[in-house]
């Protein structure tokens, strides 16, 4: 064997060896010593060539079988991703169970308690071809109650993702309205939203276009129903509902990572069917009232604004809702709704970690409980007091003048994240009602409760 060849055959041997490494891991050593041999001249530039062309080919067959592979992870759930990060699938899924006992000081004879499966989703999500994402989302704690339709599908929609500035979804999702609706029920402050809540868009059928367009800042604008979930049109000429946010966060102009500045304004227009009431009830979802259900079909706008201000583990958070009704007899009739909380993570936490995109998310505890040495988890405090005013239906003497049309309450709550994915939930909600419900055997105008909340999420 010449020196040439027994060049060539150790110089072989050596990329062979490397290679064994990993083509990615090892690409730029690979590339350094063939070009090094030629060089010193150990090697000519043809059998260098030779060399890396075959190398490359044994590259890119790994980038082709790793691309194509698929990995599973449980991390906050279960979920497959392919090799190359474009393609995947996930299961989601909650359970929420909740009690709850009340008590009235003017109705005693009312007191009840029960047991409710609030919640209990099953879907999946995830992404095709890197920029399209999908999801969809029963809810089996719902029956249906409809000959012609099911009432338990929660969200079913796809996205177009190909700019961060600008991306799409189409189908049955969160409309973008209100700081509270936008963060999922699984992480909200207390066991129920405030009664603002009461007079936004939840989840309705339509197209959105939202996004980024520079670091900190947010918008979304839609167009829906109007109706409710799974609910289409009533009539062919009542139109959309158009419905948008926009909103910043100031923190971000600092870079400063432990604090949230949120401040954001939303608005929507449109039509709510006759057959829609403007409604409410009390936060523990005990006593509830009706404003009005309407005589025919109301032009509908609603504006809110919202604000969350978190200083490492505290927080305080604010929004006022007003929904102004074009009535066919009496003209604009206003509903306003506001709430105003504080919370406080006791084992010190920050809320900034689960702040993203407008809304907060998922808060790890530093340490998940180890129930051998009973520590660990997260602790949280808050208290929040919420209104809601719809006396402008009874002053146009739409509604009976011993009707009541406002209620407000104060929210004391408790709450234990043992795990990034599960949580226990203790209230105490006292409402007032402006006028004496009449519910039961009785009569009354508060209502004292006392609720709970087993959770886990995946």
């Amino acid at each position: 064997m010449n020196y040439k060849l027994s060049s060539l055959v150790a110089a072989a041997v050596a990329g062979s060896f490397m290679l064994g490494f990993g083509a990615n891991a090892m690409a730029d050593s690979t590339d350094d010593i063939v070009n090094a041999l030629i060089a010193k001249g150990v090697l000519t530039e043809e059998e260098g060539a030779l060399l890396q062309k075959g190398r490359a080919g044994e590259k890119e067959a790994a980038e082709k079988k790793k691309a194509s592979s698929v990995s599973g992870k449980v991390k906050n759930g279960i979920s497959w991703e392919s090799g190359d990060g474009e393609n995947s699938i996930a299961l989601a899924g909650r359970v929420q169970l909740d009690y709850r006992t009340y008590d009235s000081d003017d109705n005693k004879d009312n007191t009840t308690e029960n047991f409710d499966v609030r919640r209990a989703y099953l879907g999946v999500s995830g992404k095709l071809a890197k920029y399209y994402d999908y999801k969809v989302v029963a809810n089996f704690a719902e029956s249906d109650k409809s000959a012609d339709k099911s009432n338990q599908l929660d969200e079913a929609y796809f996205g177009i993702n190909w700019w961060k500035q600008a991306s799409f979804r189409f189908g049955q999702f969160k409309m973008p309205f209100s700081l509270e609706e936008q963060t999922s029920s699984r992480f909200i402050d207390f066991q129920e939203r405030s009664l603002a809540n009461k007079l936004v868009p939840g989840k309705e059928i339509g197209a959105m276009i939202h996004g980024e367009p520079v670091k900190g800042m947010f918008y979304a604008l839609a167009f829906s129903t109007g109706e409710g979930r799974s609910n289409v049109e009533g009539k062919k000429d009542e139109g959309n509902d158009v419905i948008g946010r926009i909103g910043y966060n100031f923190a971000e102009l600092t870079e400063n990572k432990d604090n949230v500045y949120h401040v954001a304004a939303a608005y929507s227009n449109g039509t709510q069917s006759k057959t829609m009431a403007v409604a409410s009830n009390s936060e523990s979802k005990g006593y509830g009232f009706t404003v009005n259900t309407l005589a025919a079909d109301t032009k509908r706008t609603r504006t809110g604004l919202e604000g969350a201000f978190a200083f490492g583990p505290v927080k305080l958070q604010s929004e006022w809702i007003r929904a102004t009704y074009d009535h066919v007899t009496e003209g604009d009739m206003d509903v306003d709704s506001w709430y105003a909380s504080a919370s406080w993570m006791i084992t010190g936490e920050k809320y900034a970690s689960s702040y993203k995109g407008g809304k907060f998310d998922r808060l790890s505890p530093a340490k998940n409980f180890d129930p051998a040495t009973f520590s660990g988890g997260a602790w949280e405090i808050g208290v929040r007091y919420s209104d809601f005013d719809g006396k402008d239906f009874r002053d146009a003497g739409l509604l009976a003048a011993t009707a009541p049309a406002q209620v407000d309450a104060w929210t004391v709550g408790l709450k234990f994240i043992p795990t990034p994915n599960t949580r226990l939930m203790l209230n105490y909600v006292d409402s007032s009602f402006d006028k004496d419900i009449v519910s039961g055997t009785g009569q009354a105008k508060d209502e004292k409760a006392i609720t709970m909340r087993a959770q886990m999420d995946f």
